[in-house]
């Protein structure tokens, strides 16, 4: 089964620390992750910007909105998809993350979301797609 992992933060939180200590939290992070990868669960792992532009249909014409809208002042950060039995083995490859592992996540609200994924289809971006 695969679970996708969204990862939380509160910007406000994070921009009000100075630079040099977010570096050395990344820094922090750093042996995290590689245990999360060396896990062999991780399928794909992507940091998120905060630019965000929202594609809807309304009233038969395709918007093209600027966000984030995000009904709360968090923000996704990362995502990244693992193939696990279960869900509580997804938990268990998810607790691996930095946002969860690193102390000073907890001030920064990181938080781990796990949602299992009912549709996966993976493109091999060099094979021509029909249409």
């Amino acid at each position: 089964m695969k679970f996708l992992c969204l990862g939380y933060l509160v910007p406000e939180f994070m921009d009000a620390r100075p630079q040099e200590e977010i570096d050395g939290v990344m820094r922090d992070c750093k042996p995290h992750l590689d245990q999360l990868y060396e896990s062999g669960r991780v399928l794909l792992d992507a940091g998120l910007d905060t630019v965000t532009t929202t594609l809807q249909r309304k009233d038969g014409k395709l918007r093209v909105l600027d966000g984030p809208f995000a009904e709360s002042k968090e923000l996704i950060g990362s995502a990244f998809l693992i193939e696990a039995d279960n869900l509580e083995e997804a938990v268990r490859t998810a607790s691996l993350h930095p946002a969860v592992q690193v102390s000073a996540g907890e001030s920064f609200g990181w938080r781990i979301e796990i949602r299992p994924v009912n549709y996966y289809e993976s493109f091999d971006p060099n094979q021509q797609q029909s249409v």
